[in-house]
């Protein structure tokens, strides 16, 4: 039996194949420090985790979930929008609950392109983007991100055929995987233009929670005329390490909302009713947990910083996000540089080539171990005598 041509015209999963290499170096007995994943390393905080034991407890949760979520969660989601964003939802026909943003992404374009229709994504970006762009059959073209412009698309330089011939445009601020962020302005950018050339937009709002130095990332939603446009994709992966509850949900324009809840009524039955349940304690309850790991991340930002200027490694601060995007050593690929990294140094990192073109120079590191490890990690670098000039910023 052979494969599906649409299995067989998916891209190889790049975290798949990272994941593989860090796992044989530790079936070796190696120590690695593993700066390459996306995965919180922090526990689900435990009022969440209570929430979840009562609900499963009662045995309501355990039936079917209605298909397109239970009422908690999505008011709990639309209340969620109202407080933090002063962005006003309507929890029946704007907010579709998601296993996982993931899905949300991957499923959009089938649910509202045709094939051989055309999407604008970033470069670089996140890899499974391209699943989405796989499985409906459509194709895409790319908007640079550029440290020259703040990682930010510059729209100006977009030619008119690609604006012409684009149905759907993904942005995803902050950025995985450069750890840049955008201002309001720029999402009053992003509607002018989505607006000027019919494009709907779908803003990847995974590190919402996550921005440094005072600034918070603001949603794409407070833009005015953004609903008339697109949708926001939230997750609750990052902002309460509830990487592996699966659960998440898009905000927004209410057509593209009944489109995404369509597609799933035909995939899924939702999720397990008590995660819900948990889901919407998350979202109604004090955010205190939320900004102690933001200043967690914040606090590992500093010490990778600290630490890479230290031994003459150039980098630059990410703004947002629990990534850092860091120039390779020269007279290195991306990918050989992080060969070199994991081979040598027993450091795991995301070469930038797998996130895009416009990845090639750069590697992807996670903020995903404690400080004391990191400072190691940095060690371990420096050891190999890759850089020389002490550049004090």
């Amino acid at each position: 039996m052979e494969f599906s041509k649409k299995l067989q015209q998916l891209p190889p999963q790049f975290f798949a194949a990272l994941v593989g290499k860090v796992n044989a170096a530790l079936a070796e007995g190696r120590d690695i420090i593993n700066l390459g994943q996306g995965n919180p390393d922090q526990p689900t905080p435990g009022h969440i985790v209570e929430a979840l034991q009562h609900a499963v407890m009662d045995p309501q949760t355990h039936k079917y979930s209605p298909f397109r979520g239970i009422p908690e969660i999505k008011q709990a989601a639309a209340d969620f929008y109202k407080r933090e964003y002063s962005v006003d939802i309507d929890p029946n026909t704007e907010i579709a609950i998601l296993g996982g943003t993931k899905i949300g992404l991957v499923e959009l374009p089938m649910a509202i392109l045709n094939p051989g229709d055309y999407m604008l994504l970033p470069d670089p970006g996140y890899p499974d983007y391209l699943s989405g762009v796989a499985l409906a059959d459509v194709k895409f073209d790319t908007m640079p991100l550029e440290e020259a412009n703040a990682f930010l698309p510059d729209y100006k330089v977009l030619s008119p055929e690609v604006r012409e011939r684009a149905k759907l445009m993904y942005i995803n601020y902050p950025n995985n995987p450069t750890g840049g962020t955008a201002d309001l302005a720029f999402f009053e950018d992003t509607v002018a233009f989505a607006k000027e050339n019919n494009i709907a937009v779908a803003h990847d709002f995974a590190y919402g929670a996550i921005g440094f130095d005072g600034v918070r990332p603001p949603s794409f939603l407070q833009a005015a005329g953004a609903k008339d446009v697109g949708i926001e994709l939230y997750t609750l992966s990052k902002s309460y390490n509830m990487a592996g509850w699966r659960i998440g949900f898009a905000v927004g324009n209410a057509k593209i909302i009944e489109a995404i809840n369509i597609i799933q009524d035909h995939l899924f039955c939702n999720q397990f009713p008590a995660v819900q349940h948990a889901a919407a304690v998350a979202l109604n309850a004090e955010q205190d947990c939320v900004e102690a790991l933001r200043t967690t991340y914040e606090s590992r930002r500093n010490i990778l910083v600290e630490e890479a200027h230290r031994i003459g490694w150039n980098i630059t601060a990410p703004k947002g996000s629990f990534f850092a995007w860091l120039p390779v050593a020269e007279g290195y690929t991306s990918q050989e540089f992080a060969n070199l990294l994991l081979e040598k140094a027993d450091v795991a990192v995301a070469a930038g080539n797998g996130f895009g073109e416009y990845g090639e120079g750069y590697v992807r590191v996670g903020l995903l171990v404690n400080e004391d490890r990191m400072r190691e990690a940095v060690r371990r670098v420096e050891k190999l005598n890759l850089f020389k000039q002490v550049i004090v910023k």
